[in-house]
């Protein structure tokens, strides 16, 4: 207990850390004062009778009065005494005498335990910043500490201590000393939301995480597309994220680089998240439309993370119309097209992604690789086998796949990395699609729908689905309300 104890003090601020020393010490002083002269207690003090004391000032937050504190007296036996209770904060804890009565040793031990709290007071404090091929061991070597204590800290007691494994360059650790020399603390955020605590507690290390509440807010945007989906994004106020997956959703029925068109419009409700009222980013998006061509789509996030129309079937196909994020398709799927590298005519019987090197390409549905291997036509490539006689290819990696032969792979799993390997001009991805051994054009091939939402959790969904789409309507029709009264002429 008391080794909890000493914990929570220490991540205490530093202002209530000096509250509560002080306070501790005054009343340990009026602890003492009545032991040392129990024989001669004033015939004043009454059984039953409440004695008041007013604290100092300079123990209250912001110099405040204080207001009047009644320490409880209780009897013992027939004499004519009053005993002052314990502190709370230090009742039960390790290493501390229960007794009704105040004994020398009780006493002793409190002011033990009262020293312990001041030591951790004076903890001096620093930051690091985790340098580029930096570990644990070099940082606390820089910081002058043993090799022991390295090992004594990255094996503190608690599954969270093997997370100093994984430092990043960037991160920023808080490391304390006590007046010792000894690492007596160290703080290493994890996110914006967690934080890793290791602790010395007796003449060991212990370990633990807390994570702050995230307060979710609902917020909405919109945009109309004039050049790009993604300037239109950028211009509504979207991070790269939110884009991306919002043409991830819509991405079995909307080709973002060939179908939208000027004049689309887009509209969504997703998350933004605080922690104790600090905007700290954006969250899941929760509902989206999108007019293309004049034809209406929504999507409404379900409780399983999956995104379904409002009917309840699935945003999700079996497959992926592009299995890379692309600028432009440098090549169609043709019967006839003069080739780059070997200066002739032949069919392309799949279609050419022109796209950064090194963009994650993935697979575009649950299946089987059947060939991640290098030939000097090919470069690095994947095939993978999927249900209902379909095979898809992926052509021209930058290095060797990042999946094996006879490896299971599912949907929007990396397989490699857009390259130039093979007979090819550029970087690009040249994805090939096959239903029993006849190439089909991956862009206008009839692609299975995924399953439905399940009937159990149907009138689930619609209840939830109604209500995001009612949310979204209404923040559309604000919206139209506030550009017409924007554009209404002046009486």
């Amino acid at each position: 207990m008391l080794k909890k104890l000493l914990i929570i003090f220490q991540n205490l601020p530093k202002l209530h850390r000096s509250i509560i020393i002080g306070s501790s010490a005054f009343l340990v002083l009026l602890l003492i004062i009545p032991a040392s002269n129990e024989d001669s207690a004033s015939d004043d003090i009454k059984v039953g009778k409440r004695i008041q004391l007013a604290l100092p000032e300079d123990i209250v937050p912001g110099g405040s009065q204080p207001s009047q504190s009644v320490l409880p007296q209780r009897s013992v036996g027939s004499q004519n005494t009053t005993a002052i209770q314990p502190l709370p904060s230090l009742e039960n804890t390790d290493g501390i005498e229960q007794s009704g009565t105040l004994s020398g040793r009780t006493l002793k031990k409190k002011v033990k335990a009262q020293d312990a709290l001041t030591e951790l007071a004076h903890l001096s404090w620093q930051t690091v910043k985790v340098r580029s091929g930096d570990s644990l061991a070099l940082i606390l070597k820089r910081l002058g500490f043993s090799a022991q204590t390295t090992y004594a800290v990255s094996t503190a007691k608690g599954k969270d201590s093997k997370l100093l494994k994984r430092l990043n360059v960037g991160d920023k650790l808080r490391i304390a000393s006590n007046e010792t020399k000894q690492l007596a603390a160290l703080e290493y955020p994890l996110s914006k939301t967690d934080t890793l605590f290791i602790n010395l507690v007796g003449d060991s290390y212990q370990s633990h995480r807390e994570s702050k509440t995230v307060d979710i807010r609902e917020a909405f945007s919109f945009g109309t597309i004039t050049s790009s989906f993604w300037n239109a994004g950028v211009t509504a106020g979207l991070n790269d994220s939110q884009i991306i997956n919002f043409a991830n959703i819509f991405g079995w029925d909307i080709d973002f680089a060939l179908d939208i068109r000027e004049g689309d419009s887009f509209h969504i409700t997703f998350e933004k998240k605080y922690i104790e009222g600090e905007y700290i980013g954006t969250g899941n998006i929760l509902a989206a439309e999108i007019t293309n061509q004049g034809e209406v789509f929504q999507a409404i996030r379900f409780t399983d993370d999956e995104y379904y129309s409002p009917d309840g079937k699935s945003m999700r196909k079996a497959f992926l119309r592009a299995p890379v994020s692309f600028k432009y398709i440098s090549s169609s799927f043709k019967p006839r097209r003069f080739h780059p590298v070997q200066k002739r005519w032949k069919a392309h019987k799949g279609i050419d992604y022109a796209a950064k090197r090194g963009t994650p390409v993935v697979a575009a549905g649950n299946g089987k690789v059947t060939h991640a291997t290098y030939n000097k036509y090919n470069g690095n490539y994947v095939f993978i086998q999927h249900g209902n006689g379909i095979v898809t290819k992926y052509l021209h990696f930058s290095k060797r796949p990042s999946v094996k032969k006879g490896q299971r792979v599912k949907q929007g799993q990396t397989i490699g990395y857009v390259g130039a390997t093979g007979l090819a001009a550029g970087p690009h991805l040249h994805y090939e699609f096959l239903l029993n051994g006849v190439h089909r054009n991956p862009r206008t091939v009839k692609l299975p729908d995924a399953r439905p939402i399940a009937k159990k959790y149907k009138a689930e969904f619609m209840l939830l689905a109604n209500e995001r789409l009612e949310a979204l309507s209404g923040a559309k029709n604000a919206l139209l309300s506030t550009q017409a009264s924007d554009i209404a002429p002046n009486d």
